[in-house]
């Protein structure tokens, strides 16, 4: 059974099948969601700024504990635990019209996006209705996973590219909340804030500081921490070096995360789509990865378009998507 999709009005011509109509029978996955290798990953290269944070927090609390008596390890407890409005739906749409600047969807851009996304979510057996759906007012190629339920397209991926492209990128996107790579994202991000936070203020008040100090105080602080430094890496047979790599680290995980991603949405049959997709941005000059200098793409958290084409192409000999429907 199949259902013609909306008038795209000045966009591309309809070229997706829709195989789930509104009333066909779905088959839902038993888990919904998870935490792959990738996301497990990017918790774990978080996990020495939240440790920072951490003690940033509870020495704020034992402060205040001090000047108004009010427990600090309930402030560090509150603290701990706010991490969970990444799921509160409240939250997550503040999140989306605030920090994001997107909005919902207008009548004419559900009437697109809600049978793309209804195919997309039932060929991945994923209730679509657990996610939230969101437009960015932009001329860029775009889209987003976030928090625990937004997933976000661009007003030019909505009204430019042709409906299974546009299918194509929201799968990546589910790809993404599948994995868990959207919330352990916000999460990491959201714990490191404090330690990041105290690094920016050190930041600002270090370069006035240097200027007041004469040069003989500079060298003399720079020795003495370059031997406390010393003493900390023979102590600790150089573990804290590891911090230096973690920015490396993180866009590697990246990297592995959006491939992940492109796999999620090849195996359920997008995989011509999403190259054709690739090779259109490169074809219009769009990422200026492929020119980038090596230094540049090490520290990218997103592959370049070549590396993303070269692994979807095992996927462009299968001529069905998982669950054997025939692709339009």
């Amino acid at each position: 059974m199949s259902e013609p999709a909306p008038d795209p009005g000045p966009g591309p011509a309809e070229d997706l099948i829709y195989h789930h109509a509104p009333g066909t029978r779905v088959t839902y996955r038993a888990r919904q969601r998870g935490l792959d290798l990738t996301a497990w990953l990017r918790i774990a290269l978080h996990l020495p700024g939240f440790l920072l944070s951490l003690a940033l927090v509870a020495a704020a609390a034992l402060t205040l504990e001090a000047w108004t008596g009010l427990s600090a390890w309930a402030t560090v407890a509150l603290w701990a635990g706010s991490g969970a409005l990444v799921f509160h739906r409240p939250t997550e749409e503040r999140i989306a019209r605030h920090l994001l600047r997107l909005h919902r969807p207008l009548p004419h851009e559900r009437a697109v996006l809600d049978p793309v996304w209804r195919e997309v979510t039932a060929r991945a057996g994923v209730e679509g209705g657990r996610y939230q759906l969101w437009i960015e007012d932009s001329e860029d190629l775009n889209a987003l996973a976030a928090a625990g339920h937004i997933v976000g397209v661009t007003r030019y991926a909505l009204e430019r590219l042709p409906r299974s492209q546009l299918a194509a990128v929201l799968a990546h996107e589910l790809g993404h909340h599948i994995g868990g790579h959207a919330w352990a994202g916000l999460l990491g991000q959201w714990y490191g804030l404090p330690a990041r936070s105290a690094w920016r203020a050190l930041a600002r008040v270090r370069v006035p500081a240097a200027r007041a100090v004469s040069p003989t105080t500079v060298l003399a602080i720079t020795a003495v921490a370059a031997y406390l430094a010393y003493r900390t890496l023979t102590a600790t047979y150089g573990l804290p070096l590891l911090l230096l790599a973690l920015p490396w680290l993180a866009a590697a995980v990246g990297r592995w995360a959006e491939l992940r991603a492109d796999a999620h949405a090849a195996g359920l049959g997008f995989a011509p789509m999403l190259t054709e997709l690739l090779h259109r941005s490169l074809s219009e000059g769009e990422t200026e990865a492929e020119e980038s200098r090596l230094l540049d793409r090490l520290l990218s958290s997103h592959p370049d378009h070549r590396t993303r084409i070269h692994h979807l192409q095992p996927y462009l000999n299968r001529e069905t998507p998982q669950g054997g429907h025939p692709l339009g």
